[in-house]
């Protein structure tokens, strides 16, 4: 179905082992998947009847859309939002892990629509930003706190498969503290007006001057975070905007090791990942087959022309030491080189950090929010 059929890297799931493992990460509240109900998650896969990813995109459809029937008949605002936002990772886990199809692309089409109905049944506002951009445009999602500002602003990128509509719900964590966030897609995914390339970091450069010209966004205290593979595109950005920046983060993502064929090889066909890795990461690039996805990787590498010890605004590098998706050297070689940075590394988790007790919540919680209101407060002391 959703991996490339080639003898140099594992063969996928098959659809019984597809089947029961989404069913069991949806039922233990896994990525992806999370906000689906484990009954719609049975129902999607009992009605799956091939590897086709057609057949991936319709079955999921299918359960999104009675979703919305459920939510249009419910009784309470409540209610509704809760479905609303069942029914948006149903449609996203159609169009998981990217749109390669027809049909993946209409499942990310309702996605979108579902995540709207949901965030207008939300308390705190959401607000659709276009930004034009080199004949096209920056489609991003902002959240601000209750007020008039100007407040502190992070702008974040999501990775591979995880997009804006989940970044803009992250950001209802933010909030709280007094900061605003601006989502949106990491070059060559969801709505990016871009494929991924060396260069690439121009079209956050152009969100941050975006922010300059917002009398609630206050352009002296911005922040850079990247998850997953936008953690790159947050290390590239603390480069490029090193003297706008108070800090960046690194969130398990990519710096030299995991550009290298030998790295590939042996990730595309790791099963902590459900389905379509190589589909997924090749469509970054804009790259179809695998000699072209080899070839294309290793120059957005960081270690060319030594940009790894360019100057950085301050960064917090964090990913888990068993992660199969990226590989923890990239972490350890982004702190052993430039300058100075922070690290968060769980020993025992995986991607990102997760697992061993740490979740998306805690991490937030307990590691990133903290070190950003370090940041800002050690700019007031240093401001006074």
């Amino acid at each position: 179905m959703m991996s490339l059929s080639d003898p140099r890297i594992a063969a996928p799931r098959t659809l019984e082992e597809l089947r029961e493992d989404t069913v069991r990460r949806i039922t233990a509240g896994g990525y992806p998947g999370r906000g689906v109900r484990p009954a719609d998650a049975q129902t999607a896969m009992a009605a799956l009847t091939s590897l086709d990813p057609e057949d991936w995109a319709n079955v999921w459809m299918a359960t999104g859309d009675r979703v919305m029937d459920e939510a249009e008949q419910a009784a309470t605002p409540d209610a509704q939002r809760t479905l609303f936002q069942s029914a948006f990772a149903a449609y996203t886990m159609g169009r998981f892990p990217t749109i390669s199809t027809p049909g993946k692309q209409a499942s990310y089409e309702k996605a979108i629509g579902a995540y709207m109905r949901y965030a207008e049944l939300l308390p705190q506002k959401l607000e659709v930003v276009r930004i034009p951009f080199e004949g096209k445009e920056i489609i991003g999602y902002f959240r601000k706190p209750e007020g008039a500002g100007p407040f502190p602003l992070m702008v974040q990128c999501g990775g591979l498969d995880f997009w804006k509509e989940n970044v803009a719900d992250e950001a209802l964590s933010y909030l709280p503290h007094g900061i605003a966030v601006f989502g949106m897609d990491m070059p060559g995914t969801g709505q990016s007006p871009i494929k991924a390339d060396v260069g690439s970091e121009r079209v956050f450069s152009t969100v941050f001057d975006w922010a300059e010209t917002r009398p609630d966004i206050d352009s002296t205290r911005m922040f850079m975070r990247g998850v997953s593979w936008g953690g790159h595109w947050a290390t590239r950005v603390a480069i490029a905007e090193q003297g706008r920046l108070l800090g960046a983060i690194n969130h398990g993502g990519a710096v030299h090791h995991f550009f290298q064929p030998e790295w590939q090889l042996k990730a595309l066909g790791t099963r902590e990942y459900l389905l379509d890795l190589f589909g997924a990461r090749a469509n970054v690039f804009g790259v179809k087959t695998l000699d072209e996805f080899l070839e294309y990787g290793p120059r957005m590498s960081l270690l060319i022309d030594d940009q790894i010890d360019r100057p950085t605004a301050p960064m917090l590098v964090m990913n888990g030491a068993k992660d199969s998706q990226v590989p923890i050297a990239d972490q350890l070689l982004l702190l052993t080189r430039g300058d100075a940075k922070e690290g968060w590394i769980n020993p025992n988790g995986v991607h990102m950090g997760f697992g061993a007790g740490w979740g998306p919540d805690r991490t937030i919680r307990d590691v990133i929010a903290p070190w950003l209101l370090k940041k800002l407060a050690q700019y007031e002391r240093d401001r006074a």
